[in-house]
């Protein structure tokens, strides 16, 4: 059966700078014309990083070298043209020595597989083993339309995204036992945990181009330390093993699982994989401080010697915004132990290009953001998260007026959030009901951060082109308020109007853990408490309405929002 060849065969689809339609290339193309090609199309997106950190960073890291100076760094990003003759030249000749270690379905050394992987009984599972999003094993639902008996034909360029996927999300629990895996009890590997960036909130930065994108994810790297990819190793076989990972390249790398496609020919002649056999792989322990794709955040330590507390890849909450973690994405790097969190290696190596005047501050930077939701102790996918955002680089710098301005923005809309579930609490504990509880149902809050999310990903974009004026930023943030606390009135208005006869009067419960105390709750009280709140939260719309009631000789209670500039268009 022929070969297919990864580095030749167009199985990368890319869209264009500029737009047009979408052009399917091989690796050797795609960074050839990587200047030329905004970034990558996959079908899931948590393949992009999969495809990044497995296949093209560890690409060019390894042909070209990893940069080892910022000044490198930033004069590789500024290459308008991508790679340079020397390195195009560099990555020609790495193409033709490890030529052979590219071709996926080769029956000797396959991509990223185990040749002649199997299981005592010759078992295979359907493709759908690889598929994330296939009903497959414990992941079919009871009303699916498909099950484990239907075939999934996968063309070469899916099984190849798929592949990699696997080595970088699988699910975790109990694997079935190879032939040649001194490990095997009962025919049956336990304890595996999930891929490695399953284990991750994974951070990706990105710039205009698919080539400015590889700069940006290659860190600084001191020579002797970026270790080797998978493909120059010797061929894995069914057995694996927990370790430490031996640099970079062996950390993006990473063969999580032992797999083998097994292809076949269709009616038509065409290559496809139906059927695979995947095993236990490589235990990643721990997850390196050098991980350049994730925030950090410092727990307080059960039992540690030092009494430092611990540092932690942050995971990514289901159901938040990018927006919702610029705590994180802000907080410098390699602090103190008083910390809370660590942005990441990458953005912060950005922060330093910025201030050693290497990017400009308008640049376009975008931070993408990707997770698997698992559930069943880590067995099963219950949901993709995916999120990108505009990040402004000053920002980045912590004693800059931008950098302050986000921060506030986002504890603002989480207080606002806090606020209207009070005000939902309060009303109903004025008609003899409890408040939803914090872990059911919908609570209104966070249908008030629904309707903020526009908003402010518009302010981060407007923040961004904004550069250093300090007037158009203060402009900004008193935009941000207006235009937060109308829609924090909305919410409220519609809790108001939707309230019982009855909360007029309210009740009067007794206060917990004060004997003979009472409080009482009415629709006035709420109302007023979460007016109060508000103008807490946003002094400078509370100051903007104040004025504008004094200037109409009215009383500043009934205007709750201003004309003028918002951030609604």
């Amino acid at each position: 059966m022929r070969g297919y060849n990864l580095l030749d065969e167009p199985w990368l689809t890319a869209r264009p700078v500029g737009g047009g339609p979408l052009v399917q290339l091989g690796i050797a193309e795609a960074l050839a014309r990587a200047h030329k090609l905004e970034g990558l199309v996959v079908e899931l997106s948590t393949q992009l990083p999969a495809v990044l950190r497995q296949v093209l960073l560890p690409i060019v890291a390894d042909a070209t070298g990893a940069p080892g100076t910022l000044r490198d760094k930033g004069e590789r990003l500024a290459r308008a043209e991508g790679f340079t003759a020397t390195e195009r030249d560099e990555l020609e000749k790495y193409f033709a020595e490890h030529r052979a270690k590219f071709d996926l379905l080769d029956p000797a050394a396959p991509f990223g597989q185990v040749a002649g992987l199997r299981t005592a009984k010759d078992e295979t599972k359907g493709s759908a083993a690889l598929v994330a999003t296939a009903a497959s094993g414990n992941n079919v639902p009871l009303f699916a339309s498909r099950t484990d008996a239907d075939p999934l034909d996968l063309t070469p360029a899916q099984a190849a995204h798929w592949l990699v996927h696997t080595h970088c999300w699988d699910t975790a629990a109990i694997k079935t036992g190879m032939v040649g895996d001194p490990q095997v009890k009962a025919g049956k590997t336990t304890g595996n945990p999930t891929g490695p960036l399953g284990q991750l909130g994974v951070i990706i930065p990105t710039g205009r181009t698919l080539y400015e994108t590889l700069m940006l994810n290659l860190p600084l790297t001191p020579p002797g330390t970026l270790g080797v990819p998978q493909w120059t190793r010797a061929p894995h076989g069914a057995g694996w093993q927990a370790r430490a990972a031996e640099g970079l390249l062996d950390l993006w790398t990473w063969q999580a699982r032992r797999i083998r496609l097994i292809p076949h020919e269709d009616r038509d002649g065409q290559l496809r994989v139906a059927r695979v056999v995947i095993g236990a792989g490589d235990r990643l322990t721990p997850t390196p401080e050098t991980e350049p794709h994730t925030t950090w955040t410092f727990t307080a330590p059960k039992k540690s010697p030092s009494g430092r507390p611990e540092r932690r890849p942050r995971r990514h909450a289901q159901g938040k915004a990018a927006w919702r973690g610029l705590d994180a994405l802000l907080a410098p790097a390699r602090q103190d132990t008083d910390g809370v969190f660590e942005t990441s290696i990458l953005l912060d190596q950005v922060s330093a290009l910025r201030e050693a005047g290497q990017l400009p501050a308008d640049y376009p930077l975008q931070v993408e953001t990707f997770g698997l939701v698992y559930g069943t102790q880590s067995s099963v996918i219950e949901d993709v998260i995916h999120d990108a955002i505009p990040l402004p680089l000053l920002a980045l710098q912590q004693d800059s007026e931008a950098h302050e301005l986000l921060l506030d923005v986002a504890e603002q809309a989480e207080r606002l959030a806090t606020a209207v579930n009070n005000l939902s609490a309060d009303l109903r504990r004025a008609a003899g009901a409890d408040p939803i509880p914090w872990d059911k149902g919908q609570r209104p809050g966070q249908l008030l951060l629904h309707t903020l999310d526009p908003p402010v990903r518009r302010l981060l974009a407007g923040v961004r082109d904004t550069g250093t004026d300090e007037d158009i930023l203060h402009r900004g943030r008193l935009a941000w308020e207006q235009t937060a606390a109308r829609h924090a009135w909305d919410a409220a208005t519609a809790l108001l109007l939707s309230a019982p006869a009855d909360t007029f009067g309210g009740r009067t419960i007794d206060q917990p853990g004060k004997t003979g105390k009472t409080l009482t709750f009415t629709l006035g009280t709420a109302g007023a408490n979460f007016r109060r709140q508000i103008n807490q939260i946003l002094p400078r719309h509370a100051d903007a309405v104040r004025t504008a009631a004094e200037a109409h000789d009215k009383p500043a209670t009934t205007i709750n929002t201003l004309p003028g500039a918002d951030l609604e268009h």
